[in-house]
């Protein structure tokens, strides 16, 4: 009888091992292509899955979460994103020019540089809660150049109003929340107060002291040279500012009968608002100073100008003090800071002061001779910084405008007096040249005109009779004052 089939009691023990089969003789295609193992139990060898066994086999896009969301935007599994820096993407410096708008985009910072100009940067068109910008003065410049955010079409913290910030070193956070309060501050500060006190430092000219002030003297040309300026509004720093005294040389005078020079200008900021702490601005750099000399007198019926130098700081121009007149080949006082007197012997016109035009004035008109004609009338006064030069007469010479004192220096010095005209009646004594310390004219038939101060900008002296000359006009000044302590 054939037997084709092996059941369990065809078997001792129940189980088939491979040792009861001679090998090779028992293959899967002996064997049915399904098997049922429903009802048996399976024992797999004891070894771990490793990432190994895994790699490439299980895509991002088969998990149930295959993105991550990053202020408030999905980033898949596998890309990247900037989320440094609190979720803020920082931008290149911008460079204001005043003009040009920088549309800004949230989740990202601004550097803003507004060094030589105003800055305008303007919000999204377009915003959802949480959206975050910011603003950093790149410069420290906030301060001196504004900077505007323009609100757009949102409101900035609940007004319909753009922004301004002026603080120097402003770093600014805005967050956007709703239609009602559009963007909010959520964070302002000024990290300039982290930084070490600093105050102005310089060279140049002849350097005193009074209490916490340094001041520098230029009786010559030469140079302010700033290593360092303060860092105010810091506490206990120095400002960046400085004040200035600028006088030109005053004018020289004219000869017999002469009109009495104008004083040079006069252009301060001293004493400045603020506890004189400064009101001009300065930067690290040199700035050449020029002191301008005083004009020569001149003799009688001479046609050269007698007018005196410009003196200058940096943008600040103070004009030459204006001549006097002398004689009929020039009879009129010039013009200049302070206009020079006229000619007493053919009724000389004075020269106009503040020219060119300056606010506050740097100085007033010279005198007019007011003499029918005759050689006997004497000179008028030149303007000064105080007040303008009084018209020559019959007997009496015109005075030269009044100086004014400043004591920016430390002490109460007077500067850019006018000169005194000289006289036309015998004795003829020229006139008083300008300033606290001018010389008084020579007296005689044809007394010389007396010479103004060195270093006080007063026009000179008119001379008496012909053929008397005009004194000299004295030589400017230049100082400058800062915080240093």
């Amino acid at each position: 009888m054939a037997i084709n089939k092996v059941g369990s009691k065809g078997i001792e023990d129940g189980s088939v091992a491979t040792v009861d089969f001679a090998p090779g003789t028992v293959t899967d295609v002996k064997l049915n292509a399904t098997q049922n193992l429903s009802s048996k139990t399976i024992t797999l060898p004891n070894t771990s899955v490793t990432s190994g066994m895994l790699a490439g086999s299980v895509a991002n896009a088969k998990l149930s979460n295959s993105s991550i969301t990053v202020a408030g935007t999905a980033v898949a599994l596998g890309a990247s994103a900037n989320v440094n820096n609190q979720f803020v993407e920082w931008q290149s410096k911008i460079t204001s020019d005043g003009s040009t708008v920088t549309t800004m985009v949230a989740g990202r910072g601004y550097f803003v540089d507004n060094s030589s100009a105003v800055g305008l940067v303007k919000l999204p068109a377009s915003a959802a809660i949480g959206d975050t910008i910011m603003i950093k003065d790149y410069a420290a410049s906030f301060g001196t150049n504004k900077l505007t955010i323009q609100r757009n079409s949102h409101k900035i913290q609940g007004a319909t109003e753009n922004s301004e910030i002026s603080t120097a070193r402003a770093n600014v956070r805005l967050v956007y929340v709703d239609a009602t309060q559009g963007w909010l501050y959520s964070e302002e500060s000024n990290v300039s107060n982290l930084e070490a006190p600093i105050f102005t430092a310089a060279t140049g000219g002849t350097v005193t002291e009074s209490g916490d002030f340094k001041i520098h003297t230029f009786t010559g040309d030469g140079n302010f040279v700033v290593s360092q300026i303060g860092n105010a509004p810091i506490a206990g720093a120095g400002p960046s500012n400085v004040d200035y005294l600028v006088v030109a040389g005053g004018g020289g005078a004219g000869g017999g009968h002469g009109g009495g020079g104008g004083g040079g200008g006069y252009r301060t900021t001293f004493p400045s608002p603020g506890c004189n702490a400064g009101a001009f601005s300065i930067t690290a750099t040199t700035f050449p100073i020029t002191v301008g000399a005083g004009g020569s007198g001149t003799g009688y019926n001479s046609s050269s100008s007698a007018s005196g130098n410009n003196s200058v700081f940096s943008s600040i121009t103070s004009a030459k003090g204006g001549g006097g007149g002398s004689g009929s080949n020039h009879p009129a006082g010039e013009a200049g800071g302070s206009g020079g007197g006229g000619n007493g012997g053919y009724r000389g016109t004075g020269g106009a002061g503040n020219t060119p035009p300056v606010s506050p004035p740097q100085g007033n008109n010279g005198g007019t001779s007011v003499g029918p004609g005759s050689n006997s009338y004497s000179g008028a006064g030149g303007g000064g910084i105080g007040g303008t030069g009084s018209n020559g007469g019959s007997n009496v010479a015109g005075c030269g405008g009044a100086q004014t004192t400043n004591s920016i220096s430390g002490s109460p010095i007077g500067y850019s007096g006018g000169g005194g005209g000289g006289s036309g009646v015998n004795p003829s004594p020229g006139g008083t040249g300008g300033g606290p310390s001018g010389a008084n004219g020579r007296t005689g038939s044809s007394g010389d005109g007396g010479a103004a101060g060195a270093n006080q900008g007063g026009g000179g002296g008119g001379a008496g009779s012909n053929p008397g000359t005009g004194g000299n006009g004295g030589k400017g000044i230049v100082v400058i004052r800062y915080k240093f302590q």
